[in-house]
């Protein structure tokens, strides 16, 4: 019988530098895909459409494209929205999952250990809260970039002392769209809680519209991916 492996693709927002009210949240977003389901149809189809609109082999960034920064400050409103929904349906209709982990950091102590220390209680939270699933698998492959040294070694941790089954692999975000969709799992979470607070930017309501039309459009339908115990 052939081993079960799952694909965790890793992404943050967020720093560990200090705190900062206008920005105070840490999100780490896992998402799940278990290898022996076929998604390559879908991975093409996406690739195809990102490759139409003039991005080919391209890793999408959700956060530049809503506040049109980087290689999309040029790009018109409905490119912008083109690319995110190209991603944003590819998660939604994808036989994948998701968890996110986050801490606000206006409740640690003011120090970078101190917010390590909670991201990997909220890491851990995450996985003891699904632990079963975990443990359904014979291998848990984690995929991140090492974006943040930190981050890196409070994954490496908090897996490898869960579970002993762990790998972890250094990715290129241009070459795997699970990735991508992390991206997108952090910024819809982060853009869901300021609207929890009526704080969405001019640039996010421009871009999604009310909270009730984000929240009704855009993250109800994405939540339906969320791993629930």
């Amino acid at each position: 019988m052939a081993n079960k492996t799952l694909s965790v693709f890793i992404d943050e927002s967020g720093d560990f530098g200090k705190y900062d009210p206008k920005s105070p949240y840490y999100y780490v977003s896992m998402v799940l895909h278990d290898q022996s389901i076929d998604i390559s149809s879908e991975i093409a189809n996406l690739e195809e459409r990102v490759a139409n609109f003039g991005y080919p082999h391209h890793a999408i960034h959700v956060g530049p494209i809503i506040r049109r920064e980087k290689v999309y400050e040029h790009d018109l409103m409905e490119n912008r929205k083109s690319l995110f929904n190209a991603l944003f349906h590819f998660t939604r209709k994808t036989n994948i999952y998701y968890l996110c982990a986050k801490i606000n950091k206006g409740e640690c102590e003011d120090s970078e250990m101190a917010y390590i220390a909670r991201i990997s209680r909220a890491i851990s939270d995450e996985l003891k809260d699904n632990i079963d699933f975990f443990n359904s698998y014979d291998l848990i492959i984690n995929y991140y970039d090492y974006g943040q040294s930190n981050l890196t070694k409070i994954i490496t941790t908090v897996f490898t002392t869960l579970f002993n089954n762990v790998e972890l692999r250094k990715v290129q975000p241009a070459d795997y769209k699970l990735f991508q969709v992390a991206d997108l799992i952090c910024t819809l979470e982060l853009t869901k809680d300021k609207a929890d607070k009526n704080e969405l930017s001019n640039s996010e309501k421009e871009f999604f519209g009310s909270v009730r039309d984000f929240k009704k459009n855009i993250y109800k339908q994405i939540e339906k991916k969320k791993l629930h115990k």
